[in-house]
């Protein structure tokens, strides 16, 4: 009978393990598609995270759902149950296996924290390169002759404002308030807020970074897949903020290049806004909704606005 209840719970654990490791393997398509080398990163953590919530939360189910099926007391059974007294060493066992597994987790998200570059809120630090990002990724995917002579980092400057974001390409002198990258190369941007508190996020690149007032923070990350992405504003910064997004574009080496030409020679001038648009409305409304707040900064003058 006891090798019998050894090889079912064996067989059980066995099933939810390889149950947990399959809903694990379905977490990666609950995310956007990966288009920064980071996000692998992130979607391993997150992988590992929801396989260890689903072994955890399948384990605990299957046992309740075994004693109320299997155990149950007789229909007029009011009898007291069984004086069943503690035990030291299940105890413990149950005590430290929890115990061990939030020291796993942090110190899995901690290195995948470090890895990734994320700066907190501390004074001009420069970003080291992710150990876990391959050089690689430094240069083109294309081996053509023609897009050997690349540059190997990429620096933008990025102003945060309410209620906007401007790029800057010192390089070439230009300003858009559409982020252009090229693809398979490291981006370092310099990132600095007028303002209040604001939050650089790109769902598709799982990078998130605070900017915050009076700091310069640099942020690295690698764009891997060409296509059209969305930067928004992580963090509430007031009245208009969930108008502050801005396209992330990226593409080959050539056509940045070809876009970067093209929006130097184009002259300088204010830049669609929409918090200023709305703000602007709400001006010329006759009733008054009551709440006050500031208003938002002047559209920037760019060479290229989306």
């Amino acid at each position: 009978m006891k090798t019998r209840n050894i090889l079912v719970l064996s067989a059980c654990a066995l099933a939810l393990t390889a149950a947990s490791l399959w809903i694990g393997q379905q977490a990666y398509s609950w995310l956007p598609p990966q288009a920064a080398a980071e996000s692998r990163l992130f979607d391993e953590l997150f992988s590992f995270l929801v396989t260890l919530g689903a072994f955890i939360f399948l384990g605990v189910t299957s046992t309740l759902m075994y004693s109320v099926l299997f155990h149950q007391a007789g229909r007029y059974d009011t009898s007291d149950g069984p004086p069943i007294e503690g035990n030291v060493t299940l105890e413990v066992i149950w005590t430290a296996i929890p115990v061990l597994l939030v020291f796993w987790i942090a110190g899995y998200s901690y290195q995948i924290y470090e890895q990734m570059g994320i700066q907190g809120p501390t004074e001009a630090v420069h970003v080291h390169m992710p150990m876990g990002i391959e050089s690689a990724y430094a240069a083109p995917a294309n081996k053509d002759a023609k897009n050997t002579s690349v540059i190997p980092v990429e620096d933008i400057e990025v102003d945060a404002k309410q209620w906007a974001w401007v790029f800057r390409y010192p390089e070439t002198g230009v300003t858009s308030t559409e982020l252009h990258l090229p693809v398979n190369h490291r981006i370092r941007l310099a990132m600095r807020s007028e303002d209040v508190l604001h939050g650089f996020y790109i769902p598709a690149f799982r990078v998130k970074q605070d900017i915050i007032p009076q700091r310069k923070i640099d942020f690295e990350f690698t764009p891997i897949r060409p296509g059209k992405y969305s930067l928004t504003d992580s963090e509430f910064s007031g009245t208009y903020f969930a108008t502050m997004q801005a396209d992330v574009v990226v593409e080959s080496l050539e056509d940045y290049k070809k876009w970067l030409a093209s929006s130097a020679m184009q002259k300088l001038s204010p830049a669609k806004n929409q918090a200023a648009f709305e703000y602007a409305q709400a001006l010329k409304e006759p009733v008054k909704s009551g709440w006050e707040t500031i208003a938002p900064a002047q559209p920037p003058l760019v060479n290229y606005s989306n």
